[in-house]
């Protein structure tokens, strides 16, 4: 996929988005951002594990993990994470461990240091999303997780177009909304170190998904 985004633009428009972005997107995403911490949770297994939160933005989802996790997020814009920084200290969030602004399509992070990766309405606000994947795959230790939620656009009819007419308009707001599934498929096979185990519809509409892939003890 081309980039018809680029890193500048997208951290002005969230810089633009920080101080009414609770407000605009909390509700409505909620319960996608919950089933993805939930899936992400048993990925690390009840012991809990380290989790990387792309894209975690201004923290909503943060004080959803469970204690015994230990929780890095990280996102490309400032004015966001210094909103995700004070809910931290206002919630006393002592598993969150690190917040640091960081591009996801290079992640300053080792290899295999995370049991699970969560980006959540991420992958249509990067310019070039099969870069990010591989940085997802790359700090996930086999047996680990990549779990995405994300706008999934139409393959076909009214919606298709209506996405495609709105894609002007949503570049210019920092995301890409005619973002296909097929992209996801095609990463997971010219990578060879992940598998898709699922992919499950999410509100609103069910023009959302929930997608999981496995990374591989090694590749097939």
């Amino acid at each position: 996929m081309t980039a018809d985004l680029d890193s500048g633009s997208i951290a002005r428009a969230y810089a633009r988005w920080a101080p009414v972005y609770d407000a605009v997107f909390g509700r409505v995403f909620d319960v996608g951002r919950r089933a993805a911490i939930t899936a992400a949770e048993e990925a690390c297994g009840p012991a809990g594990g380290r989790i990387l939160d792309v894209g975690v933005g201004t923290g909503l989802s943060l004080p959803a993990y469970a204690p015994r996790n230990v929780v890095v997020g990280v996102d490309l814009s400032e004015p966001m994470l210094r909103k995700a920084v004070s809910r931290v200290r206002t919630l006393a969030l002592r598993h969150v461990a690190v917040l640091a602004v960081m591009d996801a399509e290079r992640l300053a992070l080792p290899d295999e240091s995370f049991d699970a990766v969560v980006a959540q309405y991420v992958i249509t606000a990067v310019p070039h999303p099969q870069a990010a994947l591989d940085e997802f795959a790359r700090v996930t230790r086999p047996g680990g997780e990549i779990v995405l939620v994300n706008h999934i656009g139409a393959e076909a009819g009214p919606r298709k177009l209506f996405e495609q007419c709105l894609a002007p308009l949503a570049r210019r707001l920092g995301w890409r909304p005619e973002f296909r599934y097929a992209t996801l498929l095609a990463w997971a096979e010219r990578h060879g170190g992940v598998r898709l185990i699922e992919r499950r519809a999410m509100p609103p509409f069910g023009h959302f998904s929930l997608i999981r892939f496995r990374r591989l003890h090694r590749a097939p």
